[in-house]
């Protein structure tokens, strides 16, 4: 675990306060109310702050588990290639970035709120992506493996069409937003992934 933080430590604090703060929140009601992203609030300035700390806190263990393990998956090997201050900087960056389109969307939606790290971990998984076109990533529903290129592909689509038409409760604007961000910031602080990207095909 030390040889872990010593080579990534940013996406390992990352990983131990997102951990921290949700199983806090599990116990404690009043922390869902001060750290939860409200549209209407943030749209009026109130609890701005908020487009960070919604991203530390998630809806059960289910939530938490899933975007835990996407992270795990993702979020160490990416600072191995992206850098440290660099990947901070893309996961903070990208966490705000992903929020914004549900600000405009839901601002007099008194009732909407969202919550979890779903935005800033598809930025990861996107900026994975752009150094990794060709990784093998596998999906629950899809027995085999796929290419990275294709999975990310299909994320935006179904990304796209769940934002218009789902009623799930699940925020499909900051997953394909935050998949946005990530590619562009990924390219701000990396120009040359795109002919890398490139080159591997």
């Amino acid at each position: 675990m030390m040889e872990i933080f010593l080579a990534t430590p940013v996406a390992s604090i990352i990983f131990v306060i997102t951990l921290a703060t949700s199983l806090w929140a599990f116990s404690n009601e009043n922390i869902y109310g001060e750290f939860i992203l409200n549209p209407y609030n943030v749209s009026r300035g109130h609890k701005v702050y908020t487009v960070i700390t919604s991203g530390l806190i998630h809806k059960d263990w289910n939530h938490l588990f899933f975007n835990m393990l996407s992270y795990y998956f993702f979020a160490f090997q990416l600072e191995a290639m992206l850098g440290h201050w660099q990947f901070g900087l893309l996961y903070v960056l990208s966490l705000i970035l992903s929020d914004l389109p549900s600000i405009q969307k839901h601002k007099d939606d008194i009732w909407y709120n969202s919550l979890g790290a779903s935005g800033a971990i598809s930025a990861v998984i996107f900026s994975f992506i752009m150094f990794n076109p060709k990784a093998q990533m596998g999906l629950m529903f899809i027995p085999i493996p796929i290419p990275a290129w294709i999975f990310g592909v299909l994320y935006l689509v179904y990304c796209h069409f769940a934002s218009k038409h789902a009623r799930d409760n699940v925020n499909h604007d900051a997953h394909l937003y935050g998949a946005v961000s990530g590619v562009v910031i990924t390219f701000a602080l990396h120009h040359e992934v795109i002919n890398e990207f490139i080159r591997q095909f």
